[in-house]
C-alpha cells in the first residue's frame, strides 16, 4: 500500500469518527436549542460549542479527504503515464527496446513449451539520413510515424512489435515449423511498401528497407542471440545493395567475425607501421622505358603475412581509417622515392572519402615539405566517382595541389560515371583507363571500341592515357597501335616491395650511388640480398 493509500485511509477513518461525534454531541444541543426556542428549556453554551466544533471538523476533515483523494488521482495518472513511456516509445506508440526484449522473451520461452518456431525480423530504413537532411525532422518524424503504421498493419497477429533505434524495427512471432514462408512473406511485403513512394505531410518520400531474418534453431534459443543473428542478416541485406531481405546464416557471422578482426588488427597495425608501400611500374609504351611506378597499399600482418587491399581498404573506408593509413603509407613512400632516379614519378591513388576533407591538399604539400620529394613528380589519381559526390571540393583541392607543381590524373576513366565535363571541370595531366577494358581488349570488341574511343577522345584534349591491367604482349601491342602513352599491369611484373624496386632500379642505374668507389655489381648484390 502506496503512503497516498495509507493517508486517505487515515483522513477517511478521522472523518467518520468526526462524524460519529458529531451525531453524539449535536443531538442533544438541537434538542435543548429547540426547547430553547419553545421558551420551556435552557441552551447550554458548552453543548452548543462541542456541536459547532465537531461540525468543523468534519468538514474540515472532509476537505482534507477529497484535496488528497485528487492529489492521489494526479499521481496515478502521472504513474501511468511514466510506465507507458518507459514501454512504450513516444514518437510512434510501439514498444521500446527495452519491453521489446522482456515481452518477445516471454513469446520466445512460451513458443518453446508449445513447440512452435520463433522468427525475428530487424527493418532499418534506407537512406533516412537523406530524408531527414532534404526534408526536415519533421518529415522525418513523420515518416518513421507512417513506418510504424505499415509495421503494425503488415505483421501477423499476436506479434511482438517495436522500435528499436531512430529508424530501425524489430518484429518477433511465432509460427508452424511447417511454414517458414511466413516470414518470407512478412519480409516481401514489407521491403515492398518501403520501397514505393510514401507521401508524408505533402512530401514525396523515396526510401526502402534492408530486412534480417533469423529463426530459432539448436544453436539459438536465447532472445539476445536471436536479436544478434537477425541483426547480422539485416547488415548482410546493406551490403548486398540493400532494399532486400536475407535469412541468417552462419557464415554471415564467420565474415562478421572476421571482419571485426580486421579493424582492430587495423587500429593497432597503422601506428605500428604495419601498412607499407608496394610499387607497380609504369611503362612507356612506344619505348619501354620506365616512367616511374603507382604506390599500392599492403599490409604486412605479424601472423597472417602479407594481406591484399581489396580485404583492408572497403574496412578502412567505411570506418574512416582510410585518410590514417594513406597519410601513413605515402610518407613511407615518399621517403624512398626521393632517392630514384629524377627521371621517375611516383602516382598515388586516393579514396572518395579523402576528397571530402577540404585540408587534403594542406596535408599532402606538408608531407612533401617533411619529407623532401619533389612535387612535380608527384601524381595524384582521382577516381570518377569520387567527382561526382563531391565536384566543389575537389575543384579546391585540385586547385591547390596544381598551384604546388602536383600533377593530376582522372583514374578509371570510362566506368560508368564517363562524361565530358568531368574533363573539363578540372585541369587533368593524364587519363587513365579502367583495367576492366584493358584485360579484356583482345576477346570483346565492345572494350576494344571503348579503349580506342577514350584514346582518340583524350589525344584530342591533349591528354596522355594510361592503361591499367597490361597482362599479356598481345595487349600490350594492341595498345601501342591505339596510341596509348603510358601502360602497367603484370606483363611488365608484379607489384613489389621497396627491397625489390631497389635491387631493379640500381640495375638500370637510376639509384643515386650511396657508397662512393663501391663497384654497381657488389651494390646490386647487396640490395638483392636485402630484397
Amino acid at each position: 500500500m502506496t503512503l497516498t493509500a495509507k493517508r486517505g485511509l487515515i483522513l477517511g477513518a478521522i472523518t467518520l469518527a468526526a462524524a460519529a461525534l458529531m451525531v453524539m454531541s449535536t443531538g442533544p444541543a438541537l434538542m435543548a436549542a429547540v426547547h430553547a426556542m419553545r421558551g420551556d428549556g435552557v441552551l447550554d453554551d458548552l453543548l452548543a460549542a462541542s456541536a459547532i466544533l465537531n461540525i468543523a471538523l468534519v468538514l474540515f476533515s472532509w476537505r482534507l479527504y477529497a484535496g488528497l483523494k485528487t492529489e492521489g488521482e494526479r499521481r496515478r495518472s502521472a504513474e501511468e503515464r511514466v510506465s507507458y513511456l518507459t514501454r512504450q516509445d513516444a514518437l510512434t506508440g510501439l514498444l521500446n527496446r527495452h519491453s521489446f526484449l522482456a515481452e518477445a522473451g516471454a513469446v520466445l520461452r512460451k513458443s518453446a513449451r508449445r513447440g512452435r518456431q520463433v522468427a525475428m525480423l530487424l527493418l532499418d530504413l534506407d537512406h533516412f539520413k537523406t530524408v531527414n537532411d532534404v526534408n526536415g525532422h519533421e518529415i522525418g518524424d513523420a515518416t518513421l510515424k507512417l513506418v510504424a503504421d505499415l509495421v503494425r498493419l503488415n505483421a501477423p497477429d499476436g506479434a511482438v512489435i517495436a522500435r528499436l533505434g531512430a529508424d530501425e524495427f524489430g518484429i518477433m512471432f511465432s509460427f508452424d515449423a511447417e511454414r517458414p514462408d511466413m516470414a518470407d512473406a512478412l519480409a516481401e511485403r514489407l521491403v515492398s511498401e518501403m520501397s514505393a513512394r510514401l507521401e508524408v505531410a505533402g512530401a514525396a518520400i523515396h526510401t526502402g528497407a534492408s530486412v534480417g531474418i533469423a529463426r530459432t534453431d539448436a544453436g539459438c534459443e536465447s532472445i539476445e542471440k536471436l536479436l544478434r543473428r537477425a541483426d547480422i542478416a539485416m547488415f548482410a541485406s546493406k551490403n548486398a545493395g540493400r532494399n532486400r531481405y536475407h535469412w541468417f546464416d552462419l557464415s554471415m557471422e564467420r565474415e562478421l567475425n572476421m571482419r571485426n578482426a580486421i579493424e582492430a588488427g587495423m587500429r593497432d597495425g597503422i601506428p605500428l607501421g604495419q601498412f607499407v608501400p608496394y610499387y607497380e611500374q609504369q611503362v612507356d609504351l612506344a619505348s619501354g622505358k620506365l616512367h616511374g611506378f603507382e604506390m599500392l597499399a599492403r599490409w604486412e600482418h605479424p601472423t597472417r603475412g602479407l594481406i591484399p587491399p581489396d580485404i583492408f581498404i572497403p574496412i578502412a573506408e567505411e570506418t574512416g581509417m582510410i585518410a590514417d593509413l594513406s597519410m601513413s603509407v605515402m610518407r613511407q613512400a615518399f621517403e624512398e622515392a626521393k632517392n630514384w632516379d629524377p627521371s621517375l614519378t611516383l602516382s598515388v591513388n586516393i579514396a572518395p572519402s579523402q576528397l571530402k576533407d577540404p585540408w587534403f591538399a594542406h596535408k599532402v604539400i606538408k608531407l612533401l615539405v617533411e619529407t623532401g620529394f619533389p612535387a612535380n613528380r608527384l601524381e595524384i589519381e582521382i577516381t570518377e566517382s569520387a567527382l561526382i559526390e563531391n565536384m566543389g571540393v575537389a575543384q579546391s583541392i585540385v586547385g591547390s595541389l596544381k598551384n604546388q607543381g602536383i600533377r593530376i590524373a582522372l583514374d578509371d576513366f570510362g566506368t560508368g560515371y564517363s562524361s565530358l565535363s568531368n574533363l573539363r571541370a578540372l585541369p587533368f595531366d593524364r587519363v587513365k583507363i579502367d583495367r576492366s577494358f584493358v584485360t579484356s581488349l583482345a576477346t570483346n570488341s565492345e572494350s576494344n571500341a571503348i579503349v580506342n574511343a577514350i584514346t582518340r577522345l583524350s589525344d584530342s584534349l591533349g591528354l596522355p592515357v594510361t592503361a591499367e591491367g597490361v597482362e599479356t604482349p598481345e595487349i600490350e601491342a594492341r595498345l601501342r597501335t591505339m596510341g596509348c602513352y603510358q601502360g602497367q599491369g603484370w606483363h611488365f611484373g608484379k607489384p613489389m616491395d621497396v627491397g625489390q624496386v631497389r635491387a631493379m632500379l640500381a640495375e638500370r642505374n637510376l639509384l643515386p650511388v650511396r657508397r662512393l668507389g663501391a663497384p654497381a655489381g657488389e651494390r646490386v648484390r647487396e640490395l638483392r640480398r636485402s630484397a
